[in-house]
């Protein structure tokens, strides 16, 4: 059995049940998963950097929980900023840890060459651009279409999403020549399989992709051995600096099978 834990770096817990329900269905039979949010008052979403910075030290403590006390394979990082990754691969020990954009852009390049992603917001383009440069996708990046929605839209009308969501899609593949797509944001959850089938091309969605991902990362490291490199800039944190960085055990929406 793998057990993953899903991570949504925000101060509410309102998408815990709805993304637990979603993870599980998509799952592979083997796996459990786990979801939490931080514990205590913080934001709820995080457009903006600066709210990134608001979250960075819970999530740090619940990386350091997941991976010490939680006996978890992997987690995910639920934020398609994939804010603090690398922070957290100096925590995670044997645990496998990956996040949203960078498991859609490998998923992504692979079944595709030119890709296009959705996003809600024009305003974050710019974060998102650094992770496809970071990561090495630039050349296959097609394009950002921009569905002018907010992270608390897009389960508040679903099927108006939905009609945004195929609609800019579209215009990807046609104007753009994309041949993926990747729904930027892990509030649009739900929608992929729909859209895919309306456009004709892969439409990778931003939390069954990492989900995926993580599963094959704790596979490679249970079976092969291929875990984070400890040798260069994954180097972990030694132990008498992890006082900086104390445990947080979340509240789980526990896996149920």
């Amino acid at each position: 059995m793998t057990r993953i834990l899903w991570i949504n770096p925000v101060g509410t817990d309102d998408f815990d049940a709805p993304i637990g329900a979603e993870l599980r269905a998509e799952a592979a039979p083997g796996s459990r998963v786990d979801v939490c949010s931080l514990p205590g008052p913080g934001p709820e979403h995080l457009e903006w950097n600066a709210l990134e910075a608001v979250v960075a030290g819970p999530t740090m403590g619940v990386i350091r929980w997941a991976a010490e006390r939680g006996g978890y394979d992997a987690a995910v990082i639920g934020c398609f900023y994939d804010p603090f990754l690398r922070g957290a691969r100096e925590l995670s020990g044997s645990m496998a840890v990956t996040a949203p954009a960078e498991a859609c852009l490998h998923v992504a390049s692979t079944v595709g060459e030119r890709v296009s992603i959705l996003v809600g917001r024009k305003k974050w383009i710019p974060e998102m651009h650094e992770n496809v440069v970071k990561y090495g996708f630039d050349e296959r990046l097609a394009s950002f279409r921009v569905l002018e929605m907010s992270v608390d839209d897009f389960q508040t009308d679903t099927e108006f999403t939905q009609q945004r969501i195929i609609a800019e899609a579209e215009a990807a593949v046609e104007a753009d020549r994309a041949d993926a797509v990747i729904l930027g944001c892990t509030a649009e959850f739900g929608f992929y399989r729909e859209v895919q089938r309306k456009i004709g091309v892969p439409v990778i969605d931003a939390i069954t992709a990492p989900l995926r991902y993580a599963e094959f990362l704790a596979t490679l490291g249970a079976d092969h051995g291929w875990r984070t490199s400890r040798t260069g800039g994954y180097e972990s944190v030694p132990r008498r600096e992890l006082a900086w960085i104390p445990l947080v055990e979340p509240v789980l929406n526990v896996d149920p099978r």
